[in-house]
């Protein structure tokens, strides 16, 4: 049988547990939201890299310097 010690050390232990799952949650959510982020700026750079190059044909055959 437990003593209320040995009882309240348990205790501590299971919420310490809980709260370094918790934590460990948390961070994967993070990393999850940093990761998406980097992947939305990373495609909206290739969007703007594909108009600005379109841009570039316009003007190239607007002004005959692509013939």
């Amino acid at each position: 049988m437990m003593n209320n010690s040995q009882s309240v050390e348990a205790q501590a232990g299971q919420a310490k547990a809980q709260a370094e799952e918790k934590g460990s949650q948390l961070m994967d959510k993070a990393s999850n939201v940093a990761q998406s982020a980097q992947d939305s700026m990373q495609q909206a750079g290739q969007q703007m890299k594909e108009k600005a190059q379109d841009a570039t044909e316009a003007v190239k055959n607007a002004t005959g310097m692509n013939n």
